[in-house]
């Protein structure tokens, strides 16, 4: 049974926190948008205070849970700066991250994040398919 619990409680607390932050600023969540804000926009509060309880309800989950998640094998540092470009490339290219476009666009019944995060999906499917 926790099993089944530990995803749908986080799914429920990531959704409460997207409309409250919709409530709050007017503004949907998307990980690459909030960074924006936060780094270029006058109004940063908010933005700021968001990445601040993603990493205090990560490291809260850590310290509190039992469960472990491996982690992956080394990788070399310059195919993480690459791995990040690119990354970040993809979000502006594809006007928004994978968490925008999944989490609130979907939930808009935005067409263009339908689209996104089936094109998303797709390349993740298939580069595992590839790789493995």
């Amino acid at each position: 049974m926790e099993s089944i619990l530990t995803p749908l409680s986080g799914g429920l607390i990531i959704g409460l926190a997207v409309a409250t932050y919709l409530l709050l600023t007017g503004k949907v969540v998307g990980i690459s948008g909030i960074l924006a804000q936060t780094l270029f926009s006058k109004a940063r509060f908010l933005p700021m205070l968001f990445i601040v309880g993603l990493l205090i309800g990560g490291s809260a989950y850590g310290v509190l849970t039992t469960q472990t998640v491996p982690f992956p094998e080394a990788r070399h540092p310059l195919l993480l700066i690459a791995s990040g470009l690119l990354v970040g490339y993809g979000t502006r290219l594809g006007s928004g991250c994978t968490s925008g476009h999944g989490v609130c666009g979907i939930s808009r019944l935005s067409p263009r994040s339908i689209v996104a995060t089936l094109t998303f999906m797709a390349a993740g499917i298939i580069t595992v398919a590839i790789v493995y």
